[in-house]
């Protein structure tokens, strides 16, 4: 018999050892591992009926960003701001805390580095809402001037 665990004590455990993230940010990620295993299962062939499919730490980043879009729209960079969430290294902080407390499995080959470099949050977050004047000039300061 496979032993339940209790998510609201072990979430309870993290926090308070972990202060820095908030439960919410917990709750977030869990949902948005769902997202990226569901985008990324279908490119690996595995029916809906196999266990869910393992997503390496970028793939995760990709799910966060997908559904972070979905649910929080342009509020994202506030949302995250708030939960002290400020690059793929935090994402992977709160990922490795639920990995210790076994509220997510991980392979061999996982580690808290395959969070960095992930993506610009100010790109993924942010950039999708402004509008296309603001990006045309956001691209003019960025390219080089000879």
């Amino acid at each position: 018999m496979q032993k339940t665990i209790d998510v609201e004590q072990v979430l309870e455990t993290i926090v308070a050892r972990d202060t820095r993230y908030p439960r919410e940010a917990y709750y977030f990620v869990r949902e948005a591992l769902d997202v990226a295993q569901r985008k990324f299962a279908k490119s690996g062939g595995k029916s809906a009926k196999d266990k869910p499919a393992h997503v390496s730490g970028q793939q995760l980043l990709e799910g966060i960003r997908a559904h972070a879009l979905e649910q929080f729209g342009p509020l994202t960079l506030m949302v995250l701001e708030e939960w002290g969430i400020r690059r793929g290294e935090d994402f992977g902080e709160v990922v490795f805390n639920m990995v210790e407390s076994s509220l997510l499995g991980k392979t061999e080959n996982d580690s808290r580095d395959d969070f960095k470099g992930g993506y610009d949050f100010f790109e993924a977050f942010r950039k999708p809402f402004l509008p296309k004047a603001k990006v045309a000039e956001l691209k003019l300061k960025s390219e080089p001037v000879n």
